[in-house]
């Protein structure tokens, strides 16, 4: 199944978007995709359903996180062999981990604002893994059941608030907009392989990253079980899984958002993104 939450900021209705790529609402059937309905079993209950006895949206208008309620926004940092040799950094030893603010998440088409005092604001498709069963010291073999399913995360990202404002990378990554998800929540009986998915962004009709999650240094089930022996892990958790070389960051000179630039950003078979850039007043 492909979720998704379509409508105003704050009063999203859950939708599931139909083989012929239309929208149907699910209003009857569930208040929400969030982490509530995760921890009820909602998938398991939607799967019964036929997509095509519920009713069309004619007119979806604005997607929201595909998501409602985010428990914990988890990132994971340096995880692809290629960006982490773009960046001129070592292989790490272990998944490097931290946190976006909750209050980063927009939807997949929202405008992403620069904020105030910003010098270097920089763009990273990745692949973002939605817990659908909690847990913690999760063995690795068991980790995929923990998953809900999977959407595409733009992890925006400030360099110069992440690397010279006092050594916490969560300065640079938890600004406002800063986390567009979605478009939907693809399940994961849809996603045979994770580690097998074609992933790019591009910056004004310009391919700056071209990469795939066969180059990541710890897979998702790795991920998973390794997150889960330092905090527990909740329905509606994110975790977002690192991204491939082409950032703005890497680039020979560096180049970084401005006002004006739209990202187009997508992963095979889980949608695409667009964001326009604005700066924050």
């Amino acid at each position: 199944m492909k979720l998704l939450r379509y409508g105003a900021a704050g009063t999203e209705k859950p939708g599931l978007l139909d083989a012929d790529g239309q929208v149907r609402d699910l209003s009857a059937i569930v208040s929400d995709i969030s982490s509530e309905t995760l921890a009820a079993g909602a998938l398991g209950a939607l799967s019964a359903f036929d997509p095509q006895t519920l009713p069309i949206v004619e007119n979806v208008g604005r997607l929201g996180p595909c998501v409602g309620n985010i428990g914990k926004f988890i990132c994971i940092g340096l995880n692809y062999a290629d960006h982490a040799a773009e960046a001129n950094l070592p292989i790490p030893a272990e998944p490097i981990i931290f946190l976006k603010a909750n209050s980063a998440i927009c939807g997949p088409n929202d405008t992403v604002l620069i904020p105030r005092g910003a010098q270097k604001t920089d763009w990273e498709v990745e692949l973002g893994v939605v817990i659908g069963k909690g847990g913690k010291y999760i063995d690795q073999a068991d980790a995929l059941a923990h998953v809900a399913g999977y959407c595409v995360v733009n992890d925006v990202s400030e360099r110069d608030f992440q690397m010279n404002r006092g050594g916490t990378w969560d300065k640079g990554k938890g600004c406002d907009t800063f986390g567009p998800v979605g478009p939907w929540l693809v399940t994961r009986d849809e996603i045979a392989d994770p580690q097998n998915l074609a992933m790019w962004l591009d910056i004004d009709g310009q391919r700056c990253q071209d990469g795939s999650t066969r180059t990541m240094i710890f897979d998702v089930a790795s991920l998973v079980s390794y997150v889960s022996q330092f905090m527990s892990l909740q329905p509606g958790d994110l975790i977002s899984t690192g991204t491939p070389p082409g950032v703005g960051m890497g680039m020979k000179p560096p180049r970084f958002l401005a006002p004006g630039n739209i990202m187009e950003l997508g992963i095979e078979r889980l949608g695409t993104q667009r964001q326009r850039v604005e700066a924050d007043r």
